[in-house]
């Protein structure tokens, strides 16, 4: 279970490689601030769990496919308000905004994701071992490599997707503008 700024920062990592698919660099910064917030929503059963008290943490919450029906019917909500907000404008692209429904599944769905394989790193040490493929698959998987509270690792995490992000979108800035010199020649 890594703590809550690791959950985000890995959030931030598995957004990343979306600077290889965007059209513009200001795109990507909101498909990526949009999507990191996500990277909590499998923690929503600690919540859950003082209102029922037979939920578990690392529940079912912790699945991928609670994870993708929760995209599902949240990501498109996200995306529709990112292109009705923000559409037209060089913050979501005329790509983006035709396609933002997906765009949305897309940055709800990898966030979430992002925080299972986190708890996979780090569970069984405090709380209950994940069971990702459930109910296909009913056992637990985990790494066990990282300690909950191990501050180097959760900051590293985070520290280290901002570096990826800020990396990639001064590469996209970069390259977007040698484009328009191209085409402009």
């Amino acid at each position: 279970m890594v703590d809550v700024i690791g959950h985000f920062g890995m959030a931030l990592i598995w957004l990343a490689p979306v600077w290889f698919f965007i059209d513009r660099p200001k795109t990507g910064l909101t498909f990526v601030g949009a999507g990191f917030w996500f990277g909590m929503v499998p923690d929503m059963d600690l919540v859950l769990k003082g209102v029922f008290p037979t939920v578990k943490h690392h529940g079912i919450t912790h699945t991928i496919l609670f994870v993708t029906v929760f995209a599902a019917v949240v990501g498109p909500i996200v995306g529709w308000i990112l292109e009705k907000t923000l559409g037209d404008s060089d913050w979501f692209s005329d790509a983006a905004s035709r396609a933002s429904l997906k765009v949305g599944f897309i940055a709800v769905w990898v966030a979430g994701l992002a925080h299972v394989f986190a708890d996979m790193l780090s569970a069984p040490d405090i709380a209950e071992a994940v069971e990702p493929f459930w109910p296909l698959y009913g056992q637990s998987l985990g790494i066990d490599i990282v300690w909950y509270n191990n501050p180097w690792f959760n900051w590293g995490l985070f520290v280290g997707g901002i570096v990826i992000n800020a990396g990639l979108w001064y590469w996209s800035r970069d390259s977007g503008e040698a484009q328009s010199h191209t085409s402009t020649a």
